[in-house]
């Protein structure tokens, strides 16, 4: 009971934390402080990171550039639900409620050519539905740490970047109804699987709404449930699994209308031990609309191909209306 309720008291905090931190005065400084999206499946192996997207994506001009020196501090937060109840209704339905809470802090330090991001994303959603109890259908716990230095040489936008990113979740993991006998199929838990990535690299930004990136990285994987071994291709006496790797990534980000935007990445590692068929990638789509100054509504759509989980492809496809608000 603790283990289901505790990311929501993770997030509750985090937002009382952030009220009482609140300045009395607007923060200075300008800056374009930029991480990836995530895809919610908890068995996709996470890649190099190229920091470069946004989650959610802003509607602003994704091309600016930091101006002033020093701190630029954010926390967004965001919830969304569903609710429907049918009593005697003759097209039938199954009553269900269904809430997603999401916290994003961000903090960028400029110094001449150097900048510091870092950044804390968590979501985590469930819904209880008549005959099926409570689910799971959100689930993410990611920290990132990104250090860059500037090389700009005839006017290109080339910088030199080095990086240290965590992945994992909040909960138990479960493919529903695919287990024996019609049983909920137990796939993954708070660092079953984690995911820890020191990259360094060239990123270069051809254009104001798109980056590309190459590195070299180290990747550890951690399994530290047992049981759960098997299903990642783990000895059972084997907690963590090292690789080395080449990384690419590619981000844009485009805004379709006035409140309307886009934001797709490619990110990708190829081990330097296993065949370029093996190659992970993770391809993130995500179009947000704002309706008004505190609601929006976000299409995301998520392709990942991980072969130490699975051979077949890996699919996320979430639509939400909800409320954020930015705390600073």
């Amino acid at each position: 009971m603790f283990r289901t309720f505790l990311p929501w008291l993770i997030l509750y905090f985090l937002s009382v934390f952030a009220m009482a931190s609140i300045p009395a005065e607007p923060l200075s400084a300008a800056s374009l402080f930029t991480t990836s999206s995530s895809t919610s499946s908890p068995s996709t192996s996470s890649p190099s990171v190229a920091s470069l997207s946004a989650d959610p994506p802003s509607t602003g001009d994704a091309g600016e550039t930091a101006s002033t020196q020093g701190w630029l501090l954010e926390w967004d937060l965001g919830f969304n639900g569903s609710q429907a109840s049918y009593s005697n209704w003759a097209q039938g339905g199954s009553n269900n409620i269904a809430v997603t809470g999401s916290s994003l802090f961000k903090a960028t330090y400029k110094q001449n050519k150097f900048t510091f991001d870092t950044s804390l994303n968590t979501r985590f959603g469930q819904a209880k539905i008549d005959g099926d109890g409570v689910r799971k259908t959100d689930d993410k716990l990611e920290f990132r740490n990104r250090l860059s230095y500037e090389l700009r040489h005839n006017h290109l936008d080339i910088n030199l970047f080095g990086s240290i990113n965590f992945r994992t979740q909040f909960d138990r993991g479960f493919d529903y109804d695919k287990g024996p006998g019609g049983m909920d199929l137990y796939i993954s838990n708070f660092m079953a699987p984690g995911y820890l990535t020191e990259n360094i690299g060239l990123s270069f930004v051809p254009a104001k709404d798109l980056a590309l990136e190459i590195g070299m990285a180290l990747q550890q994987t951690f399994i530290t449930k047992e049981e759960l071994r098997a299903s990642y291709k783990f000895d059972p006496d084997e907690s963590v699994r090292n690789e080395g790797g080449v990384t690419l990534a590619a981000t844009y980000v485009m805004r379709i209308a006035e409140n309307l935007s886009l934001n797709t990445s490619l990110e990708t590692f190829t081990g330097v031990s296993k065949s370029i068929k093996s190659t992970d990638f993770i391809f993130r789509n995500q179009i947000t609309g704002r309706i008004n100054s505190f609601m929006n509504a976000g299409l995301r759509f998520d392709v990942a191909y991980d072969d130490d989980f699975s051979e077949d492809l890996q699919v996320a496809q979430v639509l939400t209306v909800g409320v954020s608000f930015s705390l600073f």
